[in-house]
């Protein structure tokens, strides 16, 4: 006979969720908790007494990052579990609290059980994942993995000319150096998925392998401005023209590159954007992502290459660069360890990518690291129409507890 298998309390999850949610409640049921506000101490203040309340240890470092740790048997390297706290303005409910809070979850479900985990079991607080008050996103994250210099990073200033370090010490959230995270066994990040794949699928999680790989460049149409009203049209040099025929161009061969490839012309501006005058000038940006490297080296290959456009109306294209990252592939072993775990609970499951950034795409540079996703109704987030249901919401943070007992057992 199958021994049955041990499940957190959903109800007492969902009344978390809820009560964290209350720090920045907006008035449509979302939230607006920015990194290093009054909203955002309130919360930490309240994780914090909920960790100590379970006999946990809670220390803090230098980029204001909390650690929970529930002491285990043995001296290894923590499990680490968690995500992040703040949020975007009027952003939801779910994104980032449900990763801090399934580490909370796990905890009590061990505790309450009389279970004294072998490998000390951590649950991480990074700060300012969003990078909605500071940029850039995954600021602490980034700086605990090398990614980002700690001396600038503290010098962001924020749209009232506050900057990170004075934010940071006025929460009285600044720690000290020796207390970030330098190792561990393993760090499980659940997620809500942000987008619309599992529930379109009818899938309740999903097993996350990579955060994509993508590129970004800005692209600039020179021409010339003449009188919109005496310039006969074979005599333009009309920028905005030639990028309807860029953008017309893009879309066909980007389009029929591959399936999984999605790409976006996020800004665009024309100059000098007089109804009078005939556009000289027309700046836009193109990122495209995907797993394969190979895709996104292709798709750059095609950017650079639209310098020599030939139906551009007679107008000069420009590409720059304006950044770009690689593919970070999340540990092979812990995504087995997450699907055994939903196929041994019984929830529907697939291997899929994220989009979307994440604390954990630089933490896997030096720890062990995978995440799971749960859907996300109509694929909402960073709204206040963000939502996943409790059930979805129990059943990751079930498989996030099934894999550190699997953990605890090697």
């Amino acid at each position: 006979m199958q021994k049955q298998k041990l499940l957190i309390n959903g109800e007492r999850l969902k009344k978390e969720l809820e009560r964290f949610a209350e720090f920045g409640r907006t008035e449509n049921n979302g939230v607006t908790r920015l990194a290093l506000s009054e909203e955002d101490r309130r919360a930490r203040d309240f994780f914090r007494s909920s960790c100590e309340e379970l006999g946990m240890t809670v220390k803090v470092d230098d980029m204001g990052c909390m650690y929970a740790t529930l002491e285990g048997t043995e001296n290894k390297p923590p499990i680490v579990i968690g995500s992040h706290l703040d949020s975007v303005k009027k952003g939801g409910r779910f994104d980032g609290v449900l990763g801090v809070l399934t580490g909370l979850e796990v905890v009590r479900t061990l505790v309450e059980n009389n279970i004294k985990p072998r490998i000390p079991i951590t649950i991480v607080n990074f700060t300012n994942e969003e990078g909605a008050r500071f940029e850039p996103s995954m600021m602490a994250s980034g700086v605990l993995s090398g990614k980002f210099d700690k001396s600038v990073m503290l010098k962001k200033k924020d749209a009232e000319g506050i900057t990170f370090e004075e934010a940071l010490k006025s929460i009285g959230y600044e720690g000290e150096v020796e207390n970030r995270l330098k190792e561990a066994t393993a760090l499980l990040e659940l997620h809500i998925e942000q987008g619309p794949i599992l529930e379109k699928e009818a899938l309740s999680i999903g097993v996350v392998e990579c955060v994509v790989g993508m590129a970004c460049y800005e692209i600039e149409v020179t021409g010339e401005s003449d009188h919109a009203g005496t310039t006969p049209m074979d005599m333009r040099k009309d920028a905005l023209f030639a990028t309807n025929n860029l953008i017309n161009e893009i879309r066909t061969r980007l389009g029929s590159l591959d399936p999984e490839l999605v790409f976006t012309i996020g800004r665009v501006n024309v100059y000098p954007s007089i109804h009078t005058v005939i556009p000289n000038k027309v700046v836009f940006t193109l990122e495209a992502r995907h797993k394969d490297m190979e895709i996104v080296g292709t798709v750059k290959d095609f950017i650079q290459g639209l310098t020599n456009f030939s139906d551009n109306e007679g107008c000069e294209i420009n590409t720059t660069k304006l950044w770009e990252r690689d593919t970070v592939w999340f540990n092979q072993e812990i995504c087995n360890l997450f699907e055994q775990s939903a196929q041994s609970l019984g929830y529907s499951n697939k291997r899929m990518v994220s989009g979307a950034g994440h604390d954990s795409q630089f933490i896997a540079s030096y720890v062990p690291t995978a995440m799971l996703f749960v859907p996300s109704m109509n694929g909402k987030s960073h709204c206040e129409q963000e939502l996943t249901t409790w059930e979805e919401c129990e059943k990751g943070v079930n498989v996030i507890l099934d894999t550190v007992l699997a953990l605890l057992s090697k």
